[in-house]
């Protein structure tokens, strides 16, 4: 068995699978179901997959539930339906994510139609790749505003989402007041209020990116000298060059759509002003709280998206306002 490492993070998971030992048969009788796992020597196993002619899962059975079984029942009346299964098309550091969200040792993998193709042991795995995975998966959930193991019930759900949707509240509610006070501006040119949405939409999917991005990097462990000067020319350039491309097209897209020069330099400007400014937040939100000794996955995505937002609306409103306003 060949051990997997965090060198191998974006290897396919495919040629690491070993066969499964014994698959039961949905119509399968119990008793017959303990002679195939007798023969085959696999007492120790925790629980077997069950699959259907076709050789598709379609369920699990714990050793002590057919232990516990009567012999004449069935197979199906004794299996689990949910079986969790990995994706034929998972990479290594997809399938350690399982292992590290997940209470089992062993995972069954599954083509496209559902066929089962083998599986997969947790000893595979270094302890440090399930531990970067388990990161990983956290991290997942926490850019999202949740935590990925908090959800038990319902009412742990909303508290643990609720306050992520007061930030959202309280951006939009400040969005709002920007765009109260410049009534006067959309009344007069009511063209602008249609680039709004792709303006925002560009600054908020940069900024994510680029929390995502600086969150992987600490968790390298804490920055080096000069980590913060690299990363900001490295985030500023890579924003810079991404604003400028999305606000040429953008920009010169609403010139010919409209026959308005002007209108396009405003919203390409203000996509360029806006998606730099975003990949900033990105990067040196999640770094100060690093530095404050804070978990930064804290400055987690409706933060950097509610301070993204109103950036945005400053730069659109006020670029239009001494660009177009006096027209």
């Amino acid at each position: 068995m060949s051990i997997l490492s965090s060198d191998q993070l974006h290897d396919p998971i495919l040629p690491h699978l070993q066969p499964c030992p014994v698959t039961l048969r949905s119509g399968d009788r119990v008793d017959a179901a303990l002679d195939a796992i007798r023969r085959a020597r696999a007492g120790d196993i925790p629980h077997f997959y069950v699959v259907d002619d076709h050789g598709r899962l379609t369920g699990v059975v714990p050793a002590h539930v057919l232990l516990e079984s009567g012999v004449d029942e069935r197979i199906a009346a004794v299996m689990t339906r949910d079986a969790v299964a990995i994706p034929d098309w998972a990479t290594v550091l997809v399938a350690a994510e399982f292992f590290a969200s997940q209470p089992f040792r062993v995972f069954p993998v599954v083509g496209r139609r559902g066929e089962l193709l083998g599986q997969v042991d947790t000893r595979v795995f270094t302890p440090d790749l399930v531990a970067l995975a388990g990161r990983s998966f956290d991290d997942i959930f926490q850019l999202l505003g949740i935590h990925a193991s908090s959800s038990r019930t319902a009412w742990t759900s909303f508290l643990d989402r609720f306050p992520w949707l007061m930030t959202n509240v309280a951006g939009g509610l400040l969005s709002a007041v920007i765009a109260s006070r410049y009534t006067a501006l959309l009344n007069a040119v009511v063209v602008l209020a249609l680039f709004i949405p792709i303006v925002l939409a560009l600054a908020e999917s940069v900024s994510m990116q680029a929390l995502t991005l600086t969150i992987q990097r600490l968790h390298g462990g804490p920055p080096v000298r000069g980590f913060l000067r690299r990363m900001v020319a490295q985030e500023l350039g890579a924003a810079a060059l991404l604003g400028a491309g999305c606000g040429v097209v953008v920009g010169g897209i609403a010139a010919a759509w409209q026959g308005d020069v002007r209108l396009g330099c405003v919203v390409g400007v203000a996509i360029g002003a806006s998606i730099t400014t975003a990949g900033l937040f990105g990067l040196l939100l999640p770094t100060a709280l690093h530095a404050m000794r804070r978990d930064p996955r804290i400055a987690a995505g409706p933060i950097v998206l509610a301070a993204a937002d109103l950036a945005t609306l400053l730069f659109y409103f006020n670029l239009a306002g001494w660009w177009l306003g006096g027209r």
